[in-house]
């Protein structure tokens, strides 16, 4: 509660209550020229998207860029951005572990919200340690947004997901898929622009490197 004694004081405590307020509604403001960025809250010391620090172009189709790590500088923020240039497969992968040899029990989650814009369709593969390579993935579709950035939830309910015939059947049950899942693959045929800014796991916390 705020006491107001005195004039002074009073305006004062009304300056420091509007600031607050405004921070609360337009957010931390951006760090100064050369200061430390102020990372949102739970992210990584270093480059990462809701504390996953591995968004990796795999080499896989002709895409912009062609190899590695896709994180790139969003304001205060990180943003992982790639170009799938021709009518071929490419693929993007995302360590759930922030490291190739981890895994994670997902079998308790719900799903995930991936916020991102995309100018066609694609999938996500979801991709066990124990089947690792290989196309022959259970998979799910990812519409386009026409461009528009968007925040959607993806179920971890074994009927969203599917497999294609060109990519072939996965020898595995899609429910041994989630209790030891090494990464989130984003695949896709067609000429697409991405941009990713959000992937946020039901009831999993990656630990950050």
């Amino acid at each position: 509660m705020w006491v107001f004694r005195g004039r002074t004081n009073g305006f004062q405590a009304l300056a420091a209550f509007s600031a607050i307020l405004l921070v609360s509604v337009l957010g931390p403001a951006a760090p100064a020229a050369g200061g430390t960025p102020s990372w949102p809250r739970g992210e990584c010391a270093t480059p990462s998207i809701d504390r996953l620090q591995q968004w990796l172009a795999s080499g896989e189709g002709t895409t912009v860029p062609p190899t590695g790590n896709l994180l790139v500088r969003q304001g205060n923020r990180y943003a992982a951005k790639v170009v799938f240039e021709k009518a071929e497969w490419h693929v993007v992968t995302v360590w759930l572990g922030n490291q190739f040899d981890t895994q994670a029990d997902l079998s308790g989650s719900a799903g995930f919200w991936l916020t991102y814009r995309a100018s066609d369709d694609f999938y996500v593969q979801l991709r066990p340690a124990s089947h690792w390579s290989g196309g022959d993935k259970w998979l799910t579709p990812v519409p386009s947004t026409n461009g528009k950035l968007v925040r959607k939830f993806f179920s971890f309910a074994p009927s969203a997901w599917t497999s294609l015939p060109e990519l072939g059947t996965p020898p595995y049950s899609f429910e041994s898929a989630l209790r030891e899942a090494r990464g989130l693959v984003f695949v896709g045929k067609t000429p697409n622009t991405l941009d990713f800014r959000g992937l946020r796991i039901d009831g999993y916390q990656p630990p950050c490197l």
